[in-house]
């Protein structure tokens, strides 16, 4: 399922965090995101199988729109961005689909998501599904806390993922 040769669309958005770069596939959908103005980066976080030559665009039409929108407040605008990752187990799948339920400003912890995911003993696993999500913002593992609360990780950085649940819960 190698993409090889394909285009892959690039686009970068300046938010108060710094520049957060989205690659979207031919049909518009998220395949990888992150915060970083180097599509490289986000490119080496996505499924080998999605990948292809970064196109560098102005904006990505509806998908830079709805991260503006969620930037301006609606927090809700990226819930409805299509995305697609791909992953080497159906676990993974479902859990970065429950991901994208939990709601803004409700964070939940990572025994919670788990759960949520419907496997409430798998806490490593729902910790590993946060880690290896490439679309970041979109399939919100920002919104995962440790069990005492506090942020645990997160790939483009702890002042990132606070930032995003301080803007989220004041919203």
């Amino acid at each position: 399922m190698r993409n090889s040769g394909a285009i892959i669309d690039s686009a970068t958005v300046d938010t108060p965090v710094g520049p957060f770069t989205i690659l979207a596939g031919p049909d518009g959908a998220v395949r990888a995101a992150g915060f970083t103005a180097d599509p490289a980066a986000v490119l080496a976080v996505m499924h080998p199988g999605l990948r292809g030559e970064p196109r560098q665009r102005r904006d990505l039409g509806p998908v830079t729109a709805a991260v503006e929108a969620y930037l301006g407040g609606d927090l809700t605008a990226i819930d409805d961005v299509p995305v697609e990752q791909h992953s080497d187990g159906v676990f993974l799948s479902h859990a970065w689909q429950v991901l994208r339920e939990v709601k803004a400003g409700q964070p939940v912890t990572y025994t919670g998501y788990a759960a949520l995911a419907g496997r409430p003993a798998a806490v490593r696993a729902a910790a590993s599904a946060c880690a290896r999500n490439a679309a970041a913002l979109f399939v919100p593992c920002h919104r995962v806390l440790r069990t005492d609360g506090k942020l645990g990780g997160y790939r483009w950085g702890l002042p990132v993922k606070e930032w995003l649940l301080t803007h989220e819960r004041g919203s």
